[in-house]
């Protein structure tokens, strides 16, 4: 750029040194209007020789002549007497010394070139300055972003954090806790809403990062903290979202075969079987990305038989990323495999366990995936169905790692705290109502001893729950499922029952004595000062398949010597007559059958009859008086004898078949009888 051309450019205090520099000696117009001319040549030199001097001066006015030739074809008279004004005023200083003239000129050049460099170095500074201050917002903003950004990956950590670690194994607990009875496990939508809003955070974070890539591309600087900070903050974020991918794929429903809901984790080999699987982070870019295959566990003697292979898709009931395997089956193998157990445990002792495996493939990004079922039981026959059921409560009473496949070579024991809950729960699931305190002492006294008094604290071991104390006996858990079975084929439609402790008019209970499940009712007789209790030998399930209990009670008799029959049976403890409280179940009269015609004048009339419980009495056994106890006859005797001692003859005589009492009647059921009966 010419010189004259940045001076211009220059403040006005610049300005006004240049314009100190010019005089009528040698004006400054000259140096507008020849500015190029004048720069172009080597006034240095020239200024050494008269000679040159004496050109560059005659080619100096020359220069001026076309100047002025230019102005008066423009018709600008002004500039064309000022340029002949200029020439006279050379002429007359410069004629006879050109020399003078050509010094004049460099001394004004460099003085020129003296005042531009100041004005260049301030004018650096004042850059400089400006650019300092850029690059330090600059810094700063970048600094800003880079501390935000890692703001959001802390906070995005902290949650991931108490959902891996806190909210994700509670609800597998409750997931456990409903397997076997329990309460209803929570949704898993409030679950899914939460890592869903976490992995959008992290992929939000991880485009920004590449937005800050490109930036860095374009523009950079020494120090830059996007440049210092960008690496380690993509390695943060794509380690919480893999991190929270492989965490988020769960089991949400567990193997249970569609013919024993109430039973999952039991699989019957060549039985269909269902399970389901979730993944809780619900991208729009995930649907169909995951193909999930299941697989039996390793070194195991079963293969999995149908479709084991399902991709997820987006659920159009509720919009969950799932996949659900709905016609799985169990084969054995043929050749024995290596077993998983090293010990001696009974097929319904032995855990195994399916794993889900899928995998999320990205550009720059791959992630296995895999998640394990609770612990399952196979079994080959219904009629292990029980046993194996018993080692699905006690494992998911004990643990929560769902690959402790050898639990069972040495199974902890429970408290009666935790077992009474579940026992009870049993019990709910097939009646709606649960045991209460009374009941559940009962069967405490059963497993813990009298002694214990129900020490929620005590301990109760596996063999003693599960497996028989000696030969003559039959585990507790089997007795108890014989008496749910019991309930659930022939007293379920007419009596939710609730087992009792202590004795009554007459009062109806399990049988202790029968595996498969049986009922039988006691009732009290007096004489005198003596006090009867008589329990009938237990109704097993084909006798109540003939005929229901409700009229069992209405039709029984009991036959002394002279044949007289008599039913014992009228107040159903504490103080309810028996018809007030059965009547309602009692089966109604058939309407007798329109007789056949026949061709001779004479019908065939029968007989009508009824099928009844008789109980004969010897003599020795019989009683003088044979009337059952009124309320009040009931409540003098009880302050005779201590109600314990009657506990103890009703529940644990050695000639009864049963030790404790079931009470058919329940609240629910008979709110106008038992309403005010607690």
């Amino acid at each position: 750029m010419a010189q004259w051309f940045q001076l211009q450019k220059l403040d006005s205090n610049y300005l006004e040194q240049v314009d100190q520099l010019y005089d009528e000696t040698f004006p400054m117009e000259i140096r507008q209007y020849l500015s190029g001319w004048i720069e172009s040549h080597d006034w240095d030199t020239v200024a050494t020789s008269v000679s040159l001097a004496t050109i560059r001066f005659h080619d100096l006015l020359g220069q001026l002549d076309d100047q002025y030739s230019r102005f008066a074809l423009e018709n600008n008279f002004l500039l064309q007497h000022n340029v002949r004004k200029i020439k006279r005023k050379l002429q007359d200083h410069y004629l006879e010394d050109p020399l003078h003239m050509a010094m004049t000129i460099c001394k004004c050049l460099k003085e020129e070139k003296k005042i531009l460099a100041s004005a260049l170095k301030k004018e650096d500074r004042k850059c400089f300055s400006q650019t300092s201050s850029m690059s330090m917002k600059n810094q700063y903003r970048g600094t800003v972003v880079v501390h935000q950004i890692a703001d959001v990956l802390n906070l995005a950590g902290q949650i991931q954090e108490t959902l891996v670690k806190e909210e994700m194994p509670e609800w597998k607990h409750r997931q456990q806790i409903a397997c076997i009875g329990g309460p209803p496990n929570a949704c898993l939508d409030q679950l899914q809403t939460w890592f869903t809003a976490v992995a959008e955070g992290l992929q939000q974070v991880r485009q920004q990062l590449k937005k800050l890539q490109e930036l860095e591309q374009k523009y950079t600087y020494e120090n830059d903290p996007i440049t210092q900070r960008k690496s380690s903050l993509e390695e943060r974020a794509l380690v919480l979202f893999k991190t929270l991918i492989v965490n988020s794929i769960v089991v949400e429903r567990q193997p249970c075969m569609p013919t024993h809901p109430q039973r999952p984790l039991v699989l019957k080999t060549g039985v269909q079987f269902t399970v389901k699987i979730r993944l809780l982070v619900k991208l729009q870019e995930f649907n169909y990305q995951f193909k999930v295959k299941a697989l039996f566990d390793k070194f195991r003697k079963f293969n999995i038989f149908g479709t084991n292979t399902k991709v997820m898709n987006m659920e159009e009931s509720n919009g969950s990323l799932a996949a659900e395997f709905r016609h799985l089956q169990l084969k054995e193998q043929k050749a024995t495999g290596n077993r998983t157990n090293d010990g001696p445990l009974i097929v319904t002792e032995e855990l195994h366990s399916i794993s889900f495996e899928t995998q999320l493939t990205q550009p720059g990004l791959q992630v296995n995936l895999e998640t394990t079922s609770l612990p399952i039981v196979v079994i080959s026959n219904v009629s292990q169905l029980p046993s194996a059921w018993a080692s699905v409560m006690w494992y998911n009473m004990l643990t929560s790692e769902s690959k402790n496949l050898s639990f069972f070579l040495s199974p902890p024991q429970v408290t009666w705290s935790q077992l009474s809950k579940v026992l009870s729960w049993q019990f709910s699931s097939i009646t709606k109502r649960g045991l209460n305190d009374e009941q559940l002492s009962m069967l405490g006294d059963k497993l813990l001893g009298r002694e214990a008094v129900g020490n929620p604290n005590g301990l109760i071991p596996w063999t003693k729950f599960c497996k028989n104390v000696n030969e003559k006996s039959f585990p507790f858990w089997l007795w108890i499922e014989g008496i749910l079975d019991l309930i659930k084929r022939h007293l379920l439609c007419d009596f939710i029952v609730c087992i009792m402790g202590f004795p009554g008019t007459f009062l109806l209970r399990f049988s202790e004595s029968s595996r498969e499940g049986a009922v039988t009712f006691t009732w009290v007789e007096h004489s005198n000062d003596d006090v009867h209790l008589h329990a009938v030998e237990p109704y097993t399930k084909k006798e109540l398949a003939a005929v229901s209990f409700p009229d069992i009670l209405h039709n029984y008799k009991v036959m002394a010597a002279e044949n007289i029959p008599e039913n014992p049976l009228v107040y159903l403890y504490p103080r309810i007559p028996k018809d007030s409280a059965l009547a309602r179940y009692y089966s109604r009269p058939t309407e007798a059958a329109e007789p056949m015609e026949f061709e001779s004048e004479s019908d065939a009339v029968y007989i009508e009859r009824k099928l009844i419980s008789v109980s004969e009495f010897h003599s020795s056994r019989l009683q003088d008086t044979m009337m059952p106890m009124s309320p009040e006859v009931y409540g003098e005797l009880t302050r005779i004898i201590n109600p314990a001692e009657i506990h103890t003859v009703v529940g644990f005589s050695q000639t009864a078949p049963a030790a404790h009492i079931l009470e058919t009647l329940g609240r629910s059921q008979f709110p106008s009888i038992l309403g005010d009966q607690k």
